[in-house]
């Protein structure tokens, strides 16, 4: 017998509340554990594709950018790019998942009083809007990349819980209940031999 189990009718009523406490938690966890894999490769195909748009916006402000170079000379370009700068400010919070806390990124713009006045290029023009584009589009993506790194250690740590809870606490508590009950049919065997032999006893007598 396990310590601290007292073979008693209370205790296997009690230790089969636990094993379906403990099998309906299991299911649970899966269920949360499914729902977060479906989620992991979701974000993972959004992450995927925000990549993609990324590389093709920065390989075209680039394009633009080069073609500009074409028409400043180094100290020029640096002196136009400087006096358009336009500055962006974040704010973080958060989001719900499936209980898991997402972060969520926001962003706004102050835009250079300059801006009309030192950008004659049109190449270097789309150059600039190219590459805030891709901000915006960097700092989305960089939300989504911690977005699954945080949904993966949930999947890692439900799976532990699942696999603790399937292959540990459920089979020690059916274990636990099954030497219950067999304990159980000992002590009345026993009950019942020893009543039956106090009355053979008395008949004898």
């Amino acid at each position: 017998m396990p310590e601290n189990v007292n073979p008693t009718r209370m205790e296997l009523i009690n230790a089969k509340k636990r094993i379906r406490l403990a099998e309906k938690g299991h299911g649970l966890l899966k269920k949360k554990r499914d729902a977060l894999i479906m989620e992991f490769f979701k974000v993972l195909k959004k992450a995927k594709d925000q990549r993609k748009i990324v590389n093709s916006i920065l390989k075209e402000a680039y394009r633009n950018l080069l073609v500009a170079e074409l028409n400043y000379d180094k100290a020029q370009l640096e002196s136009v790019i400087i006096s358009s700068q336009r500055y962006a400010n974040i704010y973080t919070s958060t989001r719900n998942i499936m209980g898991l806390k997402i972060p969520d990124i926001k962003t706004d713009k102050t835009e250079s009083k300059y801006y009309e006045l030192v950008l004659p290029s049109p190449a270097l023009s789309n150059a600039r809007k190219l590459f805030q584009e891709a901000i915006k589009l960097i700092i989305e993506l960089a939300e989504t990349e911690i977005a699954i790194k945080r949904i993966i250690r949930e999947i890692e740590k439900t799976k532990r819980r699942v696999n603790a809870l399937e292959y540990i606490i459920i089979p020690k508590l059916k274990n636990n209940a099954k030497l219950i009950a067999f304990r159980l049919e000992e002590m009345e065997r026993d009950t019942f031999i020893m009543l039956k032999t106090l009355k053979n006893k008395r008949v004898k007598d």
